[in-house]
């Protein structure tokens, strides 16, 4: 069976990818933070028909993350599509104009973004070189393309994890292996998630993408979806 490991996966975003790709036969490995979200979602899937799965992790842990990668791999033979996605909170982002950006500001958000991604990455990839086959798919906000000065700090890390991704894919090239940056110009959830001045799309609209960069799409390195 084939297997997406889907980090960060959540009620939203995670959760619509899961079944975009659990209605393709694919397994589905969950990893979050959250111990008890995730094994709600993982029965939520699992009483849908979807072969799924737990392993909770921190993307700030990465030795915690690198090991849950590991046994997802063992659980399920293998990771075939890797998705990164990890998303903060209000309570754990600092959000910072560029004025006003201090140094440990960005460090906390590429520690999250693009550190995390790079562990992940490297936890999963030799597998997928020595197959000749694999997708690596990497999600941010528009900003990282057109930052607003209301998220500098969040926008400096998401650009650095998008250029690193571009440059991932351009490296692969004619490996079999698919790295690809999925942005996203908007709040994710219905019109009651709403921040005034962006545009709202339910993630069962955005899961799609990712599909297509797996199979039709898998010469792009990018795709930005706007609502």
């Amino acid at each position: 069976m084939p297997t997406i490991a889907i980090i960060g996966a959540g009620p939203g975003l995670g959760q619509a990818i899961a079944r975009t790709f659990g209605s393709h036969g694919f397994g589905v490995a969950l990893l979050a933070r959250d111990r008890a979200k995730l094994g709600d979602l993982a029965g939520k899937l699992t009483a849908e028909g979807i072969e799924a799965a737990a392993f909770p992790a921190d993307v700030l842990d990465r030795a915690a993350l690198v090991r849950a990668l590991g046994e997802a791999a063992a659980r399920f033979g293998g990771i075939d599509v890797l998705e990164y996605s990890p998303a903060g909170t209000f309570g754990s982002t600092a959000l910072t104009v560029p004025s006003e950006t201090e140094p440990a500001h960005v460090q906390h958000e590429l520690e999250f973004q693009l550190y995390g991604a790079i562990a992940a990455t490297r936890a999963v990839l030799p597998a997928m070189r020595e197959a000749g086959a694999g997708t690596l798919l990497y999600t941010t906000g528009a900003g990282s393309i057109a930052p607003v000065p209301q998220l500098g700090n969040v926008n400096a890390a998401a650009a650095a994890l998008r250029n690193w991704v571009l440059n991932l894919h351009r490296e692969l090239d004619g490996t079999g292996v698919q790295a690809a940056h999925v942005g996203i110009d908007a709040v994710i959830g219905s019109d009651d998630a709403a921040i005034p001045g962006f545009a709202t799309a339910p993630a069962e609209q955005i899961s799609p993408l990712y599909w297509e960069l797996h199979t039709t799409d898998r010469d792009q390195s990018e795709r930005i979806f706007r609502a």
